[in-house]
């Protein structure tokens, strides 16, 4: 039976919580960017309250502007910010998982029927009016309990896989973090920069090369794609790079949430991309890329860095002078290589980790499209 969202249960939207009230303590505040992770500082609430704002463990949530999407409230109790609805299943007998999956797939969709230039943002009556499958009870349980057990081993996965990142860390201090050697500046260790013109291979404008935008390179370490294009259409304008040169994102909030990653398999060695990058590159039997990355890559390097940051709100960047004169103790090449050799090892169990990740995660879209399209 398809009915209308509006139609399945009751949305209350929560309150606009004036910042000249907020407090140092109380019941916390919860906006979109608490329910989304991209904020640490709370706000808090002490005074009299309207009690239809109030949420508490498990209760269901929807974004509607900025950010939509749906969860599943995992705190205590606290107050809801505008901008969320908190779902009360009053109108029918719902599956509670089953009801959070399809509004997912539902919002993910909507998303294009979202009004706002800067911000997508769903109003009520496009929101109530979104189309829903309602079957009975049991079938709903029985969908709601395989997705829960694709979710988890999803879970599962990403653990893993976290876990293999933790384990690359502390190897890293266990061989670099206790030395007493004399320290060197960064810019002694690699070639911060390297220019384009001293790569010979550049002589010819017809020669392919890869192209690697911001968005293309992960959080923790990963290029996700990798485009083509000529060397004439991407010479000016953008920065170079070439096979194993360590990527660095120096713009904000890209550096703070550890964008970058080892260039690799690149189209005929060579490499093109945002200028937001600084590069390093390797110098020979004196670093290697595996040591730089991880370097880089380490919360205090990044902390930092980002001390070290100029420009203006929203524009700030790390100048290379910082990447120059940052301070290290450079290991021997030799232990450096043992390290690589000890990620190259964990690569192997994280990439049979992933392959098995990126087949469940195609079980789950696919199983979503089943149920809900």
């Amino acid at each position: 039976m398809i009915k209308r969202l509006g139609d399945i249960a009751s949305y209350v939207n929560g309150f606009a919580f004036k910042p000249s009230e907020w407090a140092v303590e109380g019941l916390p505040i919860i906006r979109i960017q608490d329910l989304t992770g991209t904020s640490s500082n709370p706000n808090y609430y002490n005074q009299a309250y309207d009690n239809k704002y109030e949420i508490n463990k498990g209760d269901v949530l929807i974004s509607w502007s900025a950010s939509l999407g749906v969860y599943i409230w995992q705190g205590e109790k606290a107050l809801l910010n505008q901008h969320i609805f908190k779902v009360v299943f009053d109108k029918g007998d719902i599956n509670k998982d089953f009801f959070v999956y399809q509004v997912a797939h539902i919002l993910k969709k909507a998303s294009a029927q979202a009004h706002g230039a800067t911000m997508r943002h769903l109003t009520r009556p496009v929101f109530n009016s979104l189309p829903f499958w309602l079957p009975e009870r049991d079938k709903q349980d029985k969908i709601a309990n395989i997705l829960n057990l694709i979710f988890k081993l999803i879970s599962v996965r990403e653990k893993q896989i976290q876990e293999l990142d933790k384990l690359i860390k502390s190897r890293f201090v266990e061989m670099f973090g206790h030395s007493i050697k004399p320290k060197v500046r960064l810019g002694e260790s690699c070639i911060i920069n390297p220019k384009k013109s001293s790569d010979i291979r550049l002589s010819d404008k017809d020669l392919m090369v890869s192209f690697i935008s911001m968005s293309d390179v992960s959080e923790d370490g990963q290029i996700l794609t990798c485009n083509h294009k000529r060397y004439e259409l991407v010479k000016s304008g953008f920065t170079y790079f070439a096979e194993n040169d360590v990527l660095f994102a120096k713009i904000t909030p890209c550096m703070e949430n550890g964008k970058g990653g080892i260039a690799k398999g690149l189209r005929n060695g060579i490499g093109f991309g945002s200028t937001e990058f600084h590069v390093l590159r390797p110098i020979d039997q004196v670093s290697n890329s595996y040591w730089l990355y991880e370097l880089t890559s380490f919360p205090q390097f990044r902390k930092a860095a980002e001390i070290n940051m100029t420009g203006s709100a929203g524009q700030r960047r790390v100048p290379t002078s910082f990447l120059e004169n940052y301070r290290v103790t450079l290991p021997p090449i030799s232990l450096q290589n043992q390290f690589a050799n000890f990620v190259h090892h964990v690569d192997k169990s994280k990439l049979a980790v992933q392959k098995n990740l990126e087949k469940l995660e195609t079980l789950k879209n696919s199983l979503m499209q089943q149920y809900f399209d």
